[in-house]
C-alpha cells in the first residue's frame, strides 16, 4: 500500500521503512549500471553500483521478513541484511550507514522527522568510525552534508518529506563538487560513485513519501520466505527452526562459458528458490541459492555452460545435528558437556585459513600451500560479509585468518568479525594475489596468532605485484591517453604503460617492475591468455636474465592476461 501523493506523513512506522528499503534498492537496480560507469580507472572492474546494489538489496531481503510495525525493529533487520550482504568498499560503507541509522532508530516505533534526521547522523558517524582512514570527497561527505542539511530542516519545523527532499537537493551539492576534492575525479570527469549511488537510493526512499514509489516489493524478496539467510542468526546460540527451512539445500556453484546473461539467468532463477545470488560476466558467472531440489537449478544452469566448484549443503541436517548438539551440550542443570562435544572440541586446530582467489588455477596454488576454504572472487565479483562468514564457519579452527587479495574485499572481510562469534578471525591486509601467496608462505602454523599477524603483514610487503588488463573505455590518466581496447599494465593498481600488444606491455610492465633486480618473479596467466604468448614471455624473461628464476601458473583468471609477482 502507497501513501497517498498529497498525505503529509508526520511519522515513519516499520511498515513504511519496509517500504523505502525496498524503493530505495529498486532504485538502483535500475541505475546500478550507470553507476559503475563512474569507475574513475577504465579497467574491467568499475563496479560500484552492482556492489551497493546487492547490498541494499540485502538490506531491503531483511526488511521484508520482518512484519513488526516498530521502525526501530525493521531498521535493525535492514541494518543485519546489510551486513550480510555487504559487497564492496562501496557496499560496507553502505552497509555502516544503515547500521549508524539503526542505532539513531532502536527503541523506537515510530520516528519523526528530526528522528530521523538524527539517525542519518548516526548512521554518517558509524561510517566514518569504520574507515581507518576517510577520504573527502567520497560517499561519506555526500551523506555528512545530506545528514547536516536534514537536521537543519527538521530542527526548523520541516515534515519528513521536506527533510529528505532538502537532504538530498544537498547532497546532489556535496556530489558535484567530490571532483574538486579529488583529483583523479577530476581527471577521469567524473564524480564519486558511492555518492551518486547513495543519493540514487535516497531517491527511492523519497519515493514512497510522494507515492513514486518504483513498485510495491523487490523483485527479488521473497516476503513469504520464513527463514533468512544463512548465518544471519541473530544471536551464536540460536539456530533456525527445522519445520521453517523449506528450502533445506544451499546450492553454489560456478558456470562457465560465453554471452553468459546474467541478468536472464536471475531472472530466471527467481521463483525457483530463496537468498539467490547471481554475479558475474560474460564468461563467468557465480549462483548462489536455497533450493528444494538442487538438481534442477544444475539441470537448468548446464544449458548456458560447463559447471565448476558445485557445493550442496543440506542445511536441514545441518540443523538437526545443531539441535541435538544443543541438547546433549548440558545435564538438566546446562553445566556439564557432554563426551560428544568435547570430543568435537578436541579436533578443532588453532588455525586455518580463507582465501580469495579470482580463478580455478589461482585457487588451486591456495589449496596446495595449506588454505582450508577458497572464496571465490575478485574484481567485478566482489564476495559479501555473508559469503566470507560461510567459508569461516566451514574451516574447523579456533582462529581464522582471511587473505582477501584485494584492496576493495579488506572492508568486507573485517566485517566478518561482527558475525562470526565462536572463531577468531584475524583479516590479513592483502591488496593483490601474490601478495596473498606471499603473506600465506610466512604463515606458521605451530606459531602464535600475534606472531603469525606481524610475519603474513611483513611478508605481503616484500612482493610487487602488476596486471595487465584491457581498457573499457577511452580515457586521460596522467599523461597516458587511453582509447578503449587498449591493453594496460598495472603496478601496485596504478596504470603504468598501456599499448595494443599483450606481451609487450606485460614486458613493459615487469620492466617497471624492476623485474631483473630481484630474485623471482612469479606469472598467473588468464583464461583468454594464449599458451604460445605465455611461451613467449618466459623466453623472454630467460634471455635477458637467466639467473632469475620464474614460476608460471595457469590463474585461469577472467579478465586479466596476467598476474605478477616480484619478490
Amino acid at each position: 500500500m502507497r501513501p497517498a501523493a498529497t498525505k503529509i506523513i508526520s511519522v515513519l512506522d516499520g511498515q513504511l521503512w519496509k517500504q523505502m528499503m525496498v524503493s530505495g534498492a529498486k532504485a538502483l537496480e535500475l541505475k546500478k549500471h550507470d553507476v559503475d560507469a563512474l569507475n574513475v580507472f577504465p579497467v574491467p572492474d568499475g563496479d560500484t553500483g552492482t556492489n551497493m546494489f546487492l547490498t541494499i538489496q540485502s538490506a531491503a531481503k531483511d526488511a521484508e521478513k520482518n512484519n513488526s510495525q516498530s521502525i526501530g525493529e525493521v531498521a535493525s533487520a535492514a541494518s543485519m541484511g546489510s551486513l550480510m550482504g555487504a559487497r564492496g568498499n562501496s557496499g560496507v560503507i553502505l552497509s555502516q550507514l544503515l547500521r549508524g541509522i539503526a542505532k539513531g532508530l532502536e527503541g523506537l516505533n515510530t520516528a519523526n522527522a528530526l528522528q530521523i534526521a538524527q539517525a542519518l547522523q548516526s548512521g554518517v558517524d558509524t561510517a566514518y568510525k569504520a574507515v581507518m582512514k576517510p577520504v573527502e570527497g567520497t560517499i561519506l561527505t555526500v551523506s555528512k552534508e545530506t545528514a547536516r542539511a536534514a537536521l537543519s530542516i527538521a530542527k526548523n519545523g520541516g515534515t519528513i518529506l521536506e527533510t529528505l527532499q532538502e537532504a538530498q537537493k544537498q547532497g546532489f551539492k556535496s556530489l558535484a563538487k567530490t571532483p574538486e576534492m579529488l583529483p583523479v575525479l577530476k581527471q577521469a570527469g567524473v564524480v564519486d560513485a558511492g555518492g551518486q549511488g547513495f543519493l540514487i537510493i535516497l531517491g527511492g526512499w523519497i519515493g514512497v513519501l510522494t507515492g513514486e514509489t518504483l513498485v510495491d516489493t523487490f523483485n527479488e524478496v521473497d516476503s513469504s520466505s520464513k527463514i533468512s539467510d544463512a548465518g544471519s542468526t541473530e544471536a551464536k546460540h540460536e539456530f533456525l527452526q527445522i519445520e521453517n527451512l523449506d528450502y533445506p539445500y544451499c546450492t553454489e556453484f560456478l558456470v562457465k562459458g560465453t554471452d553468459l546473461r546474467v541478468e536472464q539467468i536471475k531472472h530466471d532463477l527467481l521463483d525457483r528458490g530463496d537468498c539467490l545470488l547471481v554475479v558475474g560476466t560474460p564468461e563467468v558467472v557465480k549462483i548462489h541459492v536455497h533450493v528444494k531440489n538442487p538438481g534442477k537449478i544444475l539441470d537448468y544452469a548446464i544449458q548456458w555452460g560447463t559447471l565448476h566448484q558445485v557445493q550442496i549443503h543440506n542445511m536441514l541436517e545441518q540443523n538437526e545435528n545443531m539441535a541435538h548438539a544443543m541438547k546433549e551440550d548440558t545435564d538438566k542443570n546446562g553445566e556439564e558437556i557432554s563426551k560428544e562435544t568435547k570430543d568435537e572440541e578436541q579436533v578443532l586446530k588453532e588455525f586455518g585459513v580463507v582465501a580469495v582467489a579470482m580463478g580455478e588455477g589461482i585457487a588451486e596454488v591456495f589449496m596446495s600451500l595449506g588454505v582450508d576454504e577458497v572464496v571465490y572472487g575478485g574484481q567485478t565479483m566482489n564476495p559479501s560479509t555473508e559469503d566470507l562468514s560461510e567459508a569461516v564457519r566451514k574451516v574447523p579452527a579456533k582462529q581464522v585468518f582471511i587473505l582477501p587479495n584485494n584492496g576493495n574485499i579488506i572492508m568486507a572481510a573485517r566485517q566478518v568479525k561482527d558475525v562470526v562469534q565462536e572463531q577468531q578471525v584475524h583479516v590479513i591486509s592483502s591488496k593483490s594475489i601474490p601478495q596473498g601467496i606471499s603473506a600465506l608462505l610466512s604463515f606458521n602454523g605451530e606459531g602464535d596468532a600475534e606472531t603469525n599477524l606481524k610475519n603474513m603483514e611483513r611478508g605481503l610487503k616484500s612482493v610487487r605485484s602488476g596486471e595487465v588488463t584491457y581498457a573499457v573505455r577511452d580515457s586521460q590518466y596522467g599523461e597516458l591517453t587511453i582509447s578503449d581496447g587498449d591493453i594496460l599494465g598495472l603496478v601496485e593498481d596504478v596504470i603504468v604503460t598501456t599499448g595494443k600488444s599483450i606481451n609487450e606491455v606485460a614486458k613493459a610492465t615487469l620492466d617497471k617492475m624492476e623485474w631483473k633486480t630481484h630474485d623471482l618473479v612469479t606469472i598467473f596467466y588468464g583464461e583468454e591468455t594464449k599458451l604460445e604468448d605465455v611461451e613467449r614471455l618466459q623466453d623472454w624473461l630467460r634471455e635477458e636474465n637467466s639467473n632469475i628464476e620464474v614460476e608460471i601458473h595457469p590463474g585461469r583468471q577472467p579478465l586479466y592476461y596476467y598476474i605478477f609477482g616480484v619478490e
